[in-house]
Formats: C-alpha cells, sequence, structure tokens
C-alpha cells in the first residue's frame, strides 16, 4: 500500500462523510474546531484549489443570560450591631414575678429578720405571673472615671442622677432580680449553696471609736471577685455594695421610690430576692452604691413591669 492511499477503514469512513470520493490524488478534507470566545469556527478544507472557508456557529446558549446578582450580606454575631453598650450585660428571658424557695439549713435564726441561709433546695418553684424581659445592665458595680473602688455613699436620689449623666437609668426591682437569679430562679447569684465568693460575712465591721460607732469602709474593687456573677455574668450583685433599684408600683410615692438590693459586705442575707425598703429617697450610706440598667436594642423589649412578690422579708 502507498503512502498516497488511505487504509480501507479510514476510506469507508471518508467516503461516508465526504459523499463517495475516491483515488489517492483527492486531498481529504480537514476538520478543525476552535472555540474562540464562546464562538464555533468551523474550518473546512476545499476539495479543490486548496482555499478554506470560515463558518461562524450560532452563540453559545449561556451567554445569553446575565451573571447571577451577588449574594445578599449575611449579619452574623461578628457584624450585628450589640444590644448592649460597653461593660453591660444583655439581660433576656422570661421572669417569675412570685417565687418559693426552701432554706435545708440555716446559718442564723432563722426568725431574725437578716439571717442567712447555708444551703437551699436545688428546686425553686415559680407561683407567679412570667414576664417577658430584655434589658441591659452594668456588668459591675458604676466606679467613677480614675478610680479603684466603687462609688459609696450613694442614696436612690444620686444613683438616679449617676445613671442619667451616663445616658442610663436605674434597674428595677425585677430587672434586678431576674438579672441576678437567671431563669432557673436561683437564691444566690452563682448557686444554692451560700460560698464564699463575694464580698460578705465581714466580722470587723467599725472603727473603735469610744463616742459612736463608725462603719469601716471594707469596699472592693468591682472587678475584685470574678466568681461573684450571676448567670447572665453580672458581678458583684450581692456582698460588696447595697444597691438601690427603682420600686414597681411606686414611681408617684415620693420619697419613698426606692429598695436596696444585694446588701454589702456584713454578714447578712445577701440574696437575689430580698430587699430593704425602710429608707427615703435621700437616705446614703458609706455601704451604697450605684448600678445602672438601659434598653436593649432589636429583640422583644420587657414586657409590664410588675412588682415582685418575695417570700423574704422585705425590710
Amino acid at each position: 500500500m502507498s503512502a498516497d492511499q488511505a487504509p480501507p477503514r479510514s476510506e469507508s469512513a471518508a467516503t461516508s462523510a465526504g459523499g463517495g470520493a475516491r483515488g489517492g490524488n483527492r486531498k481529504h478534507a480537514g476538520l478543525a474546531i476552535l472555540i474562540l470566545g464562546g464562538l464555533g469556527v468551523v474550518l473546512h478544507g476545499a476539495t479543490s484549489g486548496g482555499g478554506e472557508a470560515a463558518t461562524l456557529a450560532p452563540p453559545s446558549a449561556s451567554f445569553d443570560k446575565p451573571p447571577p446578582p451577588p449574594p445578599e450580606p449575611t449579619v452574623t454575631a461578628s457584624t450585628a450591631a450589640p444590644a448592649c453598650g460597653p461593660d453591660m450585660v444583655l439581660v433576656e428571658g422570661e421572669y417569675c414575678t412570685d417565687v418559693r424557695q426552701d432554706c435545708n439549713h440555716w446559718l442564723d435564726d432563722a426568725a431574725l429578720p437578716f439571717a442567712r441561709c447555708g444551703e437551699y433546695s436545688t428546686v425553686s418553684r415559680c407561683v407567679g405571673k412570667r414576664v417577658a424581659m430584655r434589658f441591659c445592665i452594668d456588668r459591675r458595680e458604676y466606679t467613677p472615671p480614675g478610680e479603684k473602688l466603687p462609688l459609696n455613699w450613694a442614696s436612690y436620689d444620686i444613683a438616679s442622677k449617676t445613671c442619667a449623666g451616663v445616658g442610663k437609668r436605674l434597674c428595677t426591682d425585677s430587672e434586678w432580680n431576674f438579672a441576678c437569679e437567671g431563669p432557673e430562679m436561683l437564691p444566690y447569684p452563682y448557686g444554692y449553696e451560700r460560698r464564699p465568693v463575694c464580698n460578705q460575712d465581714q466580722k470587723d465591721l467599725y472603727d473603735k471609736n469610744p463616742r459612736m460607732q463608725v462603719l469601716k469602709d471594707l469596699r472592693e474593687p468591682a472587678d475584685a471577685r470574678p466568681d461573684c456573677k450571676s448567670p447572665f455574668g453580672v458581678e458583684n450583685m450581692v456582698g460588696n455594695m447595697d444597691e438601690p433599684v427603682a420600686r414597681e408600683g411606686f414611681e408617684n410615692n415620693a420619697p419613698f421610690r426606692n429598695a436596696l438590693k444585694g446588701g454589702w459586705w456584713m454578714p447578712a442575707r445577701n440574696r437575689c430576692r430580698p430587699a430593704t425598703t425602710a429608707h427615703d429617697d435621700f437616705f446614703k450610706d458609706i455601704q451604697i452604691g450605684v448600678r445602672c440598667c438601659g434598653p436593649a436594642s432589636g429583640g422583644v423589649p420587657t414586657g409590664e413591669p410588675m412588682s415582685p412578690n418575695s417570700v423574704e422579708k422585705q425590710l
């Protein structure tokens, strides 16, 4: 077989494609397909004269559609605006207006108004209404700029003005309770058993003055007890400083619109629910400090305020 002759299998294929042309002196049709910018260009070798003709294929259908728009940006925890301002904590959930708690072991005579409970039953019972709450609260007691210790010698009136001066407000008694006890309605912010994690139960309270009793200043820095914190991460809600709150239902009862919450460094109740309500709005002392609240952005706002009933004696 000569070099100009095609093998029988190739010849049969050429005949089928080229309409039966035979002979070794005829040029084989050459076919090349070039893809240029999405357009098919087919070049056919001429059967005589060696000329070439170009035929443009129709454009691909995929180029008829515009490109899809970019995806919408996704809001994540890192890109969303924070619900609370700096040094504040979001408190959100359902608050119970009336709670029952049983003490298994009293450290003092249970009949005393400031009796301390060593351990509570690990079930708190909600016998009141559930109220939706969403608000912000200071993580720590207010400390003036440049100071190391939290503000003291405050009153309800001073505390209200202090919070307003930084764009906040006083907490209500219900808000304070919920920030302290959490959804589980804990008696202590850190659990059911009294533990020495807060600035409380100090015994040497007074300076030795033969004429009068002068209370020692036993405040600690607001960040000195990181384990003294609530389920929401709010620190020093019991012990260290008494904190004035606005009593719901007493807004028009001046000058008795306040309650003191949390207790201070003395051996006292230092629990979430008890409150001292005997003082007027201008009463101030060395152990009274300030903690502020404010609205949270987004979400469901706090429901209608309801005065919390407590099995604890209100003093």
